[in-house]
């Protein structure tokens, strides 16, 4: 199955600062500067006939209940053709800076939410981006129990709603291995590199071949 169909006409980038990347605070660029404008260069090069038109709604600090509160809005109201989503470092991160946390679960009843308006209100095609953690830190090693579990509610997501998945965590921590270092590919363990980025954006673009 072709991720983005013959005739289609818009791709959705969904999720949080990762996605985000600038864009709201750069209104010149509103794909932001990271892996969702570059995958969108990428799928252009390929496709430069296609007329597809990308968008962007991710929002920095979002954990995947935010997502369900302007789901509405920022999702089904665009009408796209695709949708991409990539959010839950988030319920992590909240959970060992703030105290403040979403059970796996939790996250895995609102993810599927999600999931199902889509399906429910569309044939929009689907992509789950595996939510990541690229440990800087040795305090971070402690975050994995948390985010492993969101990790593997993606996986079974993926495969319950027949969506393309990115497994951006394995991906992203074996070129650590590579490139020398976690700080190379996420310098704060969460948030992608020009680098991390580039390699998330080749691995979009590659689900999106036809």
């Amino acid at each position: 199955m072709t991720l983005i169909p013959p005739g289609a006409r818009t791709v959705l980038f969904q999720g949080d600062s990762i996605t985000e990347c600038g864009r709201l605070s750069d209104p010149d660029n509103p794909l932001g500067h990271g892996y969702a404008s570059m995958a969108a260069d990428l799928v252009r090069a390929a496709r430069p006939d296609s007329g597809i038109t990308f968008v962007n709604r991710g929002v920095g600090g979002d954990r995947v209940a935010d997502l369900r509160a302007r789901w509405q809005a920022d999702t089904l109201d665009v009408e796209p053709d695709v949708v991409s989503v990539l959010v839950g470092v988030n319920d992590t991160w909240y959970r060992y800076r703030a105290g403040e946390t979403t059970p796996a679960d939790a996250y895995e009843d609102d993810y599927r939410s999600l999931l199902s308006q889509v399906r429910d209100r569309s044939d929009a095609r689907l992509v789950l981006v595996e939510p990541f953690l690229v440990p800087v830190t040795a305090e971070q090693w402690e975050w994995r129990t948390d985010l492993d579990p969101r990790i593997q509610v993606v996986r079974r997501l993926a495969e319950e709603f027949d969506a393309a998945l990115l497994a951006a965590d394995g991906l992203l921590n074996q070129a650590a291995r590579t490139a020398g270092g976690p700080g190379r590919i996420a310098g704060d363990g969460v948030h992608p590199t020009p680098l991390g980025h580039t390699l998330l954006a080749r691995a979009w673009a590659a689900l999106a071949r036809p």
